[in-house]
């Protein structure tokens, strides 16, 4: 697993998702505007790191560091399908004031979704 960080605008936070009774994720979206055309990249957080998000805002500037992880799943038909995610374990508003969470740990556990 590789750890990186990127730099840009929030664009979107979407809501919690309960995916079982024991594992929460939230999804969110920055636009990094360093190149030609504005990229704009979807990242994760899970379980108590959700808690990340709440100080931040739709248009704040923010820096996220996050892991990028690779999965394998076969679907019920055997269809073998490759998914990848960004794991972000810390976000920082780019002011300089961290936003922080009740979860110090930097690695989630595995779980048998495609997503």
């Amino acid at each position: 697993m590789s750890s990186f960080n990127l730099k840009g605008v929030v664009k979107h936070i979407g809501e919690v998702q309960q995916v079982s009774e024991s594992f929460k994720k939230q999804e969110f979206v920055v636009t990094e505007n360093d190149g030609q055309y504005p990229q704009h990249v979807s990242f994760q957080v899970m379980q108590d790191r959700c808690d990340l998000l709440n100080g931040v805002k739709v248009g704040e500037s923010v820096e996220v560091n996050f892991n990028l992880r690779g999965r394998e799943w076969t679907s019920p038909q055997g269809e073998v399908k490759y998914f990848n995610s960004m794991d972000c374990w810390s976000l920082n508003k780019v002011s300089g004031e961290p936003v922080t969470s009740s979860s110090n740990a930097t690695n989630e556990g595995e779980d048998d979704l495609p997503f």
